[in-house]
Protein backbone atom coordinates (compact mmCIF):
# COMPACT_ATOMS: atom_id res chain seq x y z
CA UNK A 1 0.00 0.00 0.00
CA UNK A 2 1.47 3.57 -0.66
CA UNK A 3 1.45 6.37 1.57
CA UNK A 4 -0.74 8.39 0.42
CA UNK A 5 -3.25 5.35 0.37
CA UNK A 6 -2.24 4.75 4.34
CA UNK A 7 -2.76 8.20 5.14
CA UNK A 8 -6.17 8.15 3.66
CA UNK A 9 -7.26 4.88 5.19
CA UNK A 10 -6.09 6.14 8.43
CA UNK A 11 -8.02 9.40 8.40
CA UNK A 12 -11.40 7.34 7.49
CA UNK A 13 -10.86 5.33 10.32
CA UNK A 14 -9.86 8.00 12.69
CA UNK A 15 -13.48 9.68 11.52
CA UNK A 16 -11.65 12.57 10.40
CA UNK A 17 -12.01 14.41 7.18
CA UNK A 18 -9.42 13.93 4.02
CA UNK A 19 -9.60 18.00 3.21
CA UNK A 20 -7.45 19.05 0.12
CA UNK A 21 -5.67 20.82 2.70
CA UNK A 22 -4.18 17.71 3.87
CA UNK A 23 -3.89 15.99 0.97
CA UNK A 24 -1.72 19.31 -0.54
CA UNK A 25 0.40 18.83 3.08
CA UNK A 26 1.01 15.04 2.17
CA UNK A 27 1.98 15.92 -1.26
CA UNK A 28 4.74 18.36 -0.33
CA UNK A 29 6.24 16.68 2.65
CA UNK A 30 6.33 12.97 0.16
CA UNK A 31 7.55 15.14 -2.44
CA UNK A 32 10.78 16.39 -0.87
CA UNK A 33 13.60 14.65 1.14
CA UNK A 34 14.04 17.10 3.44
CA UNK A 35 13.42 16.80 7.23
CA UNK A 36 11.16 18.87 7.82
CA UNK A 37 10.30 21.09 10.68
CA UNK A 38 6.43 22.34 11.42
CA UNK A 39 8.10 25.75 10.77
CA UNK A 40 10.08 24.29 7.81
CA UNK A 41 7.25 22.57 5.72
CA UNK A 42 4.39 25.96 6.77
CA UNK A 43 6.98 27.91 4.92
CA UNK A 44 7.36 25.98 2.17
CA UNK A 45 3.63 25.58 1.76
CA UNK A 46 2.97 28.97 1.84
CA UNK A 47 5.02 30.16 -1.10
CA UNK A 48 1.60 28.00 -2.96
CA UNK A 49 -0.94 28.17 -0.73
CA UNK A 50 -1.06 31.05 1.51
CA UNK A 51 -4.34 29.93 3.04
CA UNK A 52 -2.92 26.74 5.02
CA UNK A 53 -2.66 27.48 8.48
CA UNK A 54 0.36 26.66 10.98
CA UNK A 55 -1.85 24.38 13.25
CA UNK A 56 -3.04 22.66 10.18
CA UNK A 57 0.26 21.72 9.14
CA UNK A 58 0.88 20.58 12.44
CA UNK A 59 -1.59 18.67 13.37
CA UNK A 60 -1.06 17.14 9.34
CA UNK A 61 2.65 15.84 10.14
CA UNK A 62 1.36 14.49 13.77
CA UNK A 63 -0.75 12.38 11.54
CA UNK A 64 1.48 11.23 9.23
CA UNK A 65 3.85 9.84 11.95
CA UNK A 66 0.89 8.42 14.09
CA UNK A 67 -0.47 6.29 10.83
CA UNK A 68 3.01 5.54 9.72
CA UNK A 69 4.24 7.11 6.87
CA UNK A 70 6.47 9.84 8.78
CA UNK A 71 8.79 9.25 11.22
CA UNK A 72 9.75 11.82 14.38
CA UNK A 73 12.97 12.88 14.78
CA UNK A 74 14.73 14.87 17.91
CA UNK A 75 18.58 15.71 17.14
CA UNK A 76 18.89 17.40 20.11
CA UNK A 77 18.24 21.04 19.32
CA UNK A 78 14.57 21.64 20.29
CA UNK A 79 13.25 21.09 17.13
CA UNK A 80 11.31 17.91 16.31
CA UNK A 81 11.40 17.32 12.40
CA UNK A 82 9.57 14.97 10.33
CA UNK A 83 10.99 13.14 7.57
CA UNK A 84 8.52 10.73 5.25
CA UNK A 85 9.06 6.52 6.33
CA UNK A 86 9.84 4.28 3.41
CA UNK A 87 9.36 1.07 5.22
CA UNK A 88 11.71 -0.10 2.41
CA UNK A 89 14.80 1.44 3.03
CA UNK A 90 16.70 1.75 5.85
CA UNK A 91 19.33 4.60 6.25
CA UNK A 92 21.13 6.50 9.31
CA UNK A 93 22.08 10.88 9.90
CA UNK A 94 25.27 12.95 10.29
CA UNK A 95 23.90 15.85 12.02
CA UNK A 96 26.13 19.19 12.09
CA UNK A 97 25.76 20.37 15.69
CA UNK A 98 26.78 23.97 14.27
CA UNK A 99 24.71 24.77 11.23
CA UNK A 100 22.28 22.08 11.42
CA UNK A 101 23.08 20.12 7.91
CA UNK A 102 21.43 16.81 8.38
CA UNK A 103 22.66 14.36 5.66
CA UNK A 104 21.46 10.84 4.89
CA UNK A 105 23.52 7.62 4.34
CA UNK A 106 23.43 3.68 4.85
CA UNK A 107 26.25 1.94 5.11
CA UNK A 108 26.13 -2.14 4.92
CA UNK A 109 28.66 -2.96 7.15
CA UNK A 110 27.18 -1.08 10.11
CA UNK A 111 23.75 -3.16 9.71
CA UNK A 112 25.97 -6.31 9.65
CA UNK A 113 27.17 -5.55 12.77
CA UNK A 114 24.32 -4.37 14.52
CA UNK A 115 23.08 -8.01 13.59
CA UNK A 116 26.34 -9.61 14.96
CA UNK A 117 25.76 -7.98 18.18
CA UNK A 118 22.36 -8.43 17.92
CA UNK A 119 22.65 -12.37 17.06
CA UNK A 120 25.42 -12.71 20.20
CA UNK A 121 23.32 -11.63 22.63
CA UNK A 122 20.13 -13.75 21.23
CA UNK A 123 18.46 -10.06 20.54
CA UNK A 124 15.46 -9.13 18.02
CA UNK A 125 16.36 -6.17 16.71
CA UNK A 126 13.09 -4.35 15.75
CA UNK A 127 13.85 -1.15 14.77
CA UNK A 128 16.59 1.37 15.35
CA UNK A 129 18.35 4.84 14.40
CA UNK A 130 21.85 5.62 14.00
CA UNK A 131 23.03 9.52 14.80
CA UNK A 132 26.34 10.68 14.58
CA UNK A 133 26.95 14.25 15.11
CA UNK A 134 29.89 16.60 14.41
CA UNK A 135 30.58 19.83 12.00
CA UNK A 136 29.74 19.04 8.45
CA UNK A 137 33.12 20.30 6.08
CA UNK A 138 31.90 23.56 5.70
CA UNK A 139 31.46 24.37 9.34
CA UNK A 140 35.05 22.49 10.56
CA UNK A 141 36.57 24.58 8.11
CA UNK A 142 35.34 27.78 10.00
CA UNK A 143 36.84 26.83 12.91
Amino acid sequence: MDQVTIFSEYVRRKGLKNTSQRMTILETFLGSKSHFSTEDLYFELRKKHPKIGYATVHRTLKLFAECGIASELDFGDGQTRFEPLDLNQHHDHLVCTHCGLIVEFTEPQIEKLQEQVAAQYNFKIERHRHELYGLCANCAKQS
